[in-house]
């Protein structure tokens, strides 16, 4: 089960980071995904800033692994946030699914680890 968990520890990170750098760096893509779910772009920074938070606790869960439950807890929480403003604008399954994915991820991690 320890490789399991350290496998999908990894992808959430690799994941979550990816999209909080984009966030952050203020891509055009994710710039464009704020305005077609019509929240501001402070937003973005404050998501970007939220989800760098929970893939640093995830990566530092490798030497402690005190730090992934709560890194799970933070990403799976914030994933529901972005599945309710998908819904919010009426988004199809495609344009969902991927959060729902990760969202998903990071519950069962957070339960395999608690």
């Amino acid at each position: 089960m320890t490789i399991f968990i350290w496998v999908l520890q990894g992808i959430l990170a690799a994941m979550f980071l990816m999209a909080a750098v984009g966030k952050l760096t203020g891509s055009s893509m994710h710039r464009g995904v704020f305005d077609h779910l019509r929240l501001p772009q402070w937003f973005r920074f404050v998501t970007g800033l939220v989800e760098l938070t929970g893939a640093v606790l995830l990566v530092l869960g490798y030497w402690n692994e005190t730090y992934i439950g709560p890194g799970s807890l933070v990403l799976g929480i914030t994933a529901i946030g972005g599945m309710l403003a998908h819904v919010r604008v009426k988004d199809g399954f495609k344009d969902t699914f991927m959060i729902i994915l990760l969202g998903i991820l990071s519950f069962i991690l957070f339960y395999l680890v608690s």
